[in-house]
């Protein structure tokens, strides 16, 4: 059984903006739907769908719920595949990363807790702005560059947050 679109699986359309309550609540839905412990009374090939099933929808939800991987989902339907990790042919984004990186890690060496709350801050910002250009020009074939620099903009923001948040972490304790 090959896997169903993401959207297909929670009755959505391919959008890049979601209602992400209604999302979590299809999700739990449909959730308790394959849970694999409702099937544990069921053969070996039954209870192996429900498996298959269960990992299918917590990929889909996992994909659908986070902006980048839903930005580089919906441009993979359309054919367009793009590297996990790839270069930033992004000479002024590049620089920007260069910054935020000198800044966190300034951040860190002088332990500035509510520093590093202000930088969060500014970074929620960058990514809301991100998602909001994506979501203007996703379907615009001539705009397909412009869609896919974001996508990696997006990645790299998301990588930054979670080491924003290990930080916090360490600052914290």
């Amino acid at each position: 059984m090959g896997n169903p679109c993401h959207y297909a699986l929670f009755d959505l359309q391919p959008e890049f903006d979601l209602d992400l309550n209604d999302l979590s609540e299809r999700y739990r839905n449909l959730a308790r739907q394959v849970h694999p412990d409702r099937f544990a009374d069921a053969g070996e090939s039954e209870q192996r769908q429900a498996l298959e099933r269960s990992a299918n929808l917590n990929e889909a939800y996992q994909t659908l719920k986070a902006p980048a991987r839903r930005a580089r989902y919906l441009l993979s339907l359309q054919g367009h595949d793009l590297p996990l990790e790839a270069t930033v042919q992004d000479p002024e984004f590049l620089m920007q990363q260069m910054h935020w990186r000198e800044e966190l890690e300034a951040l860190h060496e002088q332990v500035d807790l509510p520093g590093v709350a202000t930088f969060k801050v500014r970074l929620k910002d960058a990514q809301r702005a991100l998602d909001e250009r994506f979501a203007q020009i996703w379907r615009d074939a001539a705009a397909r560059e412009e869609a896919e620099r974001l996508v990696r903009r997006m990645q790299f923001l998301d990588k930054l947050s979670q080491e924003v948040r290990q930080l916090e972490e360490r600052l914290d304790d």
